[in-house]
């Protein structure tokens, strides 16, 4: 059995995942809340010096490892582990710059960076971010790698959603644009920072439950003024129109439907969602309320990444 880790070591969380390499299938995982910020700023208050940076991140990253290898003895120091996210930022382990756009889909032109293995450590590969003139994608782009994109002549839009979803734009193999969107962290601060944060409470139901306050609120968000519209979450409290609960889902309408609102405009691109579950619902709703959900394709994004991982292992050699 051929396996490797796939680590996933974002801003605020921490995944690490022991995958069989032949099936991609995932054998073991540890998910925690300490993400690469969380780091960081543990790195600083301990006063380790920049040239121990390094040895300070994967001292987290081996007790974790140690944690599966106890759990599932097949493992052995030859087992590489593979790094995508910010893990490769500058509050990262080590800092790598981003690939200039345009870059391949297939993953053969990024900034790759391999750390070889010690008696302690196995070999770690990190994969590192592309960017575009004002955007970038630090994770995202080996989530790409693993979606298999054909090199045709369609124009294609990407959308992977999150607490900053990320557009990406792809023509003939090669991505040629990119675009961040704050919605999931918009949504963070009206919900629990503003002055609205009194009228949405979240909601355990089903998005069905409520989704024509989520569909009104998409309808709203892609064609009215987004500024004026956020304040009808207070007054749709004020006025008895919708609980806290509804809100909810209104709000989210709203902000998502502003994100998507230029694809209206996008004509016969192919546009395929990569997430999760939990996204997937509601963005495949609001684009087909958009209308832009007719030739949908959705993948899931915890599986690209793993594929994607792969991939930029193979062609690396370190597989």
């Amino acid at each position: 059995m051929k396996l490797f880790f796939s680590c996933d070591w974002g801003t605020s969380t921490f995944r690490l995942r022991l995958v069989d390499s032949e099936n991609e299938r995932i054998l073991s995982e540890i998910r925690t809340s300490y993400g690469i910020k969380s780091a960081y700023e543990a790195w600083k208050q301990s006063g380790i010096d920049q040239s121990e940076r390094i040895a300070f991140y994967q001292s987290y990253l081996l007790d974790q490892l140690k944690k599966i290898n106890a759990s599932f003895p097949k493992t052995t120091n030859d087992t590489p582990v593979v790094f995508s996210g910010m893990v490769s930022s500058s509050i990262g382990m080590l800092e790598l710059p981003y690939k200039n756009l345009p870059c391949r889909t297939d993953g053969s032109d990024l900034v790759i960076h391999t750390i070889p293995s010690t008696a302690d450590m196995p070999r770690q590969t990190i994969v590192s971010g592309a960017r575009s003139e004002y955007d970038i994608i630090r994770g995202e782009e080996t989530i790409l790698v693993g979606c298999g994109i054909e090199s045709d002549e369609r124009d294609q839009l990407f959308i992977l959603p999150g607490t900053h979803s990320k557009h990406v734009r792809v023509h003939k193999g090669w991505i040629k644009d990119i675009s961040t969107y704050m919605t999931g962290e918009l949504f963070d601060l009206l919900s629990n920072k503003s002055i609205l944060s009194a009228s949405v409470k979240k909601d355990t139901q089903e998005l069905a439950t409520h989704d024509r306050f989520f569909v009104d609120g998409v309808k709203k968000g892609g064609t009215l003024n987004l500024m004026n519209s956020i304040f009808h979450v207070r007054s749709n409290q004020l006025f008895e129109k919708a609980t806290p609960g509804e809100n909810f889902h209104y709000l989210s309408g709203l902000l998502i439907g502003h994100e998507l609102m230029d694809l209206l405009k996008s004509g016969d691109t192919s546009i395929t969602l990569v997430c999760g579950a939990e996204l997937k619902k509601a963005y495949t709703l609001a684009l087909n309320v958009l209308g832009a959900g007719s030739n949908l394709e959705i993948k899931d994004s915890d599986t690209a990444l793993i594929r994607g991982q792969k991939k930029i292992m193979d062609r690396a050699g370190a597989l």
